[in-house]
């Protein structure tokens, strides 16, 4: 069991903790991750057990079969999740977080019901896709787009870097509907779209990482949508995709936070078996000393992550929190899985040991979801520079 402090949770998310431990060490057991890791294949069977028992509504209202949980609840989730297995928790996020909740929050009642509760039931899985090739961090820049033609849009275009969108049902796709509007975000529209509609195509982007939820390019030639399938107004889906930062940070870092005590876990009991001048390496100051440096970086990912929650659960807007906890914990994340391997020595660098897959899953974190470079400048506006 890992050395998790729980200082703070409530009897119902300690219990969490342990659900969710027992149900991913239950349906994907460490020689089942390593096949996923080898063959890019992808978590169905632990996906499908969450849905049955109820994790998937989560953050959802019970009027739509979901449990109301709060930030935190979320956050525990995650980072236990991602302990077990980093792609495990990014399953969970695609559709629940970064395309469900868009559901929630701007469609309509006919979209909740529609297609949003078969999510929350696990009969459906929704991707998101924003980033284009030439769009990375400089995301106002988008260039696929919708034109209306009588009841439905046609949509043409090109995403990049579409996280599990090979085992997509629908996309929530980001578009732009008002070409001449300036600034240029603000002629952007969300739509749900049928990932199996004439004119999609989706081809896998191979990657050093994250082999599991890989991810994917998908291009849309005079796709069909219609009108009814448009999240909120028309050129209004910047906005929605602002009110959704604060979380998106948070549920990364919660990722991180998990993922670092992994690499703790593996590092630490390799060290306690490795022999080298006649005892274990542990017993060594300077493996002792990096150890060490991996638990403070986890255990402070975990402090800005819950701060942030909480933060978010009191009502508060933390944007800059958020940012720091973003950086913080996915920086810390792989410098634990850097240390990890160097503990390791050529064990670590093997790929018959797990620490080479948390080193190549981990780097994708400064990366993914608002670079840490953009996660710094969003701070510096917000000191005033």
């Amino acid at each position: 069991m890992p050395l998790f402090n729980d200082f703070g949770f409530t009897d119902e998310q300690k219990m969490m903790r342990r659900s969710l431990l027992a149900l991913a060490e239950r349906h994907l057991p460490p020689e089942k991750i390593r096949e996923l890791d080898n063959t890019a294949g992808w978590p169905v069977d632990a996906y499908q057990a969450m849905a049955r028992d109820g994790w998937l509504g989560l953050p959802y209202p019970e009027e739509y079969g979901g449990l109301g949980g709060g930030y935190k609840d979320i956050a525990v989730l995650l980072e236990t999740l991602s302990y077990h297995y980093a792609c495990l928790g990014t399953t969970y996020m695609t559709s629940v977080i970064y395309a469900g909740l868009q559901l929630l929050h701007n469609g309509s009642e006919y979209l909740k019901r529609q297609y949003m509760m078969p999510m929350i039931k696990g009969e459906i899985y929704i991707a998101f896709a924003l980033t284009e090739p030439q769009t990375g961090s400089d995301a106002a820049s988008i260039k696929t787009y919708a034109v209306r033609d009588g009841a439905d849009y046609i949509i043409r275009g090109q995403k990049w870097f579409i996280t599990s969108a090979h085992m997509a049902d629908y996309i929530v796709l980001v578009v732009k509907t008002d070409p001449s509007a300036q600034p240029a975000h603000n002629g952007f529209s969300l739509f749900l779209v049928d990932a199996k509609a004439p004119g999609v195509s989706i081809r896998p982007i191979e990657t050093l990482g994250r082999h599991t939820t890989h991810t994917n390019q998908i291009f849309f030639d005079d796709v069909r949508v219609p009108a009814e399938n448009l999240i909120g107004d028309e050129n209004r889906g910047w906005r929605k995709l602002m009110r959704g930062l604060n979380l998106e940070r948070m549920c990364i870092a919660a990722c991180g936070a998990g993922n670092a005590q992994k690499a703790i876990d593996i590092a630490q009991d390799y060290a306690m078996q490795r022999v080298q001048f006649g005892q274990p390496i542990s017993n060594h100051q300077v493996i002792q000393h990096k150890l060490a440096d991996m638990r403070i970086k986890a255990e402070i990912a975990r402090l800005v992550t819950y701060r942030t929650a909480e933060m978010l659960d009191a009502g508060y807007d933390p944007r800059m929190e958020t940012a720091i906890a973003k950086i913080v914990a996915t920086d810390n994340d792989f410098d634990c899985a850097n240390i990890g391997m160097q503990i390791m020595g050529g064990a670590g660098y093997s790929m018959e040991h797990d620490m080479q897959r948390l080193f190549r899953d981990s780097r994708l974190g400064p990366i993914g979801g608002g670079s840490n470079e953009i996660q710094r400048n969003i701070i510096a506006k917000l000191m005033g520079l």
